[in-house]
């Protein structure tokens, strides 16, 4: 992760409120990641997203402590971002700064009565998606998240892109549709993005979700950095 070009991922979510890190995880990795999804004591809560209307697959939240090589990811991949998401706090006049080492942000949870984890891994299978949605979990949050994809697309699967929508006041809303390769990162906004306008910055609100998968099956790795009260 210290070999990737900060300054180009800090201009490209400004830009467009995500990036993509290539090559994040190795093919091992990976694979590691969606063995241990079947793992019950890693976990400490699964959720069937038809049952909540939250679209047509499962995801699985981890329980602390958290598998090492996610803690690590979490841990070093918060103080890149926490700049980013002061500069856009700070173009929107929004009286909040965030500390800079992700230890402290997860004590203002704490405080706030947020102290389970969010990290969790999504799995889809033919039919799946994810309905169009942002993950806040409480008062207290980041305004960004990562998505760490896990298999092949067009080869382990076919569809489920991943979906991104941005609205713009009085206008139309615009729709990013990505396909990260397998290990890629994918970093983006929880919420919303400032962007400029005739008057100054505003927010421009965003959303995310996954379209339907046509074959095969999609798992993903979601690092959220605040956690959540239930």
């Amino acid at each position: 992760m210290e070999e990737t070009n900060w300054d180009l991922i800090t201009d490209e979510m400004h830009q467009k409120g995500y990036a993509i890190i290539p090559q994040m995880l190795t093919n091992k990795a990976c694979e590691d990641l969606k063995a241990c999804y079947n793992s019950a004591d890693s976990f400490r809560k699964t959720v069937v997203m038809e049952r909540y209307s939250f679209g047509l697959g499962e995801y699985k939240y981890f329980d602390y402590p958290l598998p090492e090589r996610i803690q690590q990811i979490r841990t070093t991949l918060y103080p890149h971002l926490a700049p980013i998401a002061n500069t856009w706090f700070k173009a929107l006049k929004i009286d909040r700064q965030f500390p800079l080492q992700h230890a402290e942000l997860l004590q203002q949870c704490r405080e706030n009565n947020q102290h389970k984890a969010t990290v969790l891994i999504l799995k889809y299978g033919i039919g799946g998606f994810n309905t169009l949605h942002q993950d806040l979990y409480g008062d207290i949050y980041f305004p960004m998240q990562a998505v760490l994809f896990l298999n092949d697309p067009d080869q382990d699967y076919t569809g489920g892109e991943f979906v991104l929508i941005e609205q713009t006041p009085r206008a139309q809303s615009k729709a990013i549709v990505l396909k990260p390769k397998k290990g890629d990162m994918l970093i983006f906004t929880t919420n919303f993005r400032p962007k400029k306008g005739a008057k100054g910055y505003y927010r421009a609100p965003m959303k995310h979700g996954v379209s339907e998968v046509h074959s095969g099956e999609r798992h993903t790795l979601g690092i959220i950095f605040h956690d959540a009260k239930t």
